[in-house]
């Protein structure tokens, strides 16, 4: 008599709150925080990257054709943040990241960029920022859909506005609203089916486009360490931003 046929597990939809200072991968042999110290599910890996100084939303799961199509580039899923920076967001600094800007990696794609007041309801950092006490902060919102290494950052500084900080607060119209540092939950249905959507659409439109031929990268992901890792044209189009209060100075 043969062993009686077992459903597969159910597949997990993860969002977490990333920590600043947390690798976004399960192991590291230097001893830094990662994610196993918040999230004890065996099977998810994260959907794209968070860098190790940066902190907000991060989709985990173990839907692998999900996973693929919202973190390649390609299919130009939109993630926004919210970055702290050194001096004065002014309305010239705003256009040219909407116009696209010249960084070590290339030229980055037109962004949706908007000065924002403080978040309300951040969390605070710990640490906190390090900050000069003669020149003011503030703070902007970003929206990209490429993956270009420390991308944010990078537009920042080219436009002389050196990012303090760094959250990501949406991917596509899915927040980090209501989680604390290191808090997590599972996806709701309703979210599930939204992300999926999202993601259906931007692989059509990827399809629509004229192909350009890539050259492959020299060492893709192998399952076990690397696989469960992440490293630390038009506007996209951005999430609904929060109301925050004016004039108070940022998190520290």
């Amino acid at each position: 008599m043969g062993c009686p046929h077992l459903p597969p597990p159910p597949v997990r939809y993860i969002l977490l709150n990333k920590p600043y200072e947390v690798l976004t991968q399960f192991t590291d042999e230097h001893g830094r925080a990662t994610l196993k110290d918040f999230i004890a599910v065996p099977t998810v890996y994260p959907v794209g990257r968070l860098d190790f100084d940066s902190e907000g939303l991060l989709l985990l799961t173990d839907d692998k054709a999900l996973q693929h199509r919202l973190s390649d580039p390609r299919f130009k899923v939109p993630k926004t943040y919210w970055a702290q920076v050194e001096g004065l967001v002014l309305e010239e600094a705003l256009e040219k990241l909407r116009q696209g800007v010249q960084i070590k990696d290339g030229l980055t794609a037109p962004a949706a960029a908007e000065a924002l007041p403080e978040p309300a309801d951040l969390w605070e950092r710990s640490p906190p920022i390090r900050f000069r006490a003669s020149i003011p902060t503030s703070w902007l919102q970003i929206t990209i859909s490429q993956g270009m290494n420390r991308q944010v950052r990078k537009m920042c500084a080219a436009v002389g506005l050196p990012c303090l900080r760094l959250v990501r607060a949406a991917l596509a119209d899915l927040r980090v609203d209501g989680l604390a540092p290191g808090q997590w939950r599972e996806l709701t249905a309703a979210e599930v089916h939204a992300l999926r959507q999202v993601a259906t659409e931007a692989e059509a439109s990827a399809d629509a486009r004229p192909h350009r031929p890539t050259a492959p990268a020299p060492n893709g992901p192998k399952r076990g360490h690397a696989s469960r890792s992440g490293y630390g044209g038009h506007a996209a189009k951005p999430a609904p931003s929060r109301p925050g209060t004016q004039g108070r100075p940022g998190p520290r």
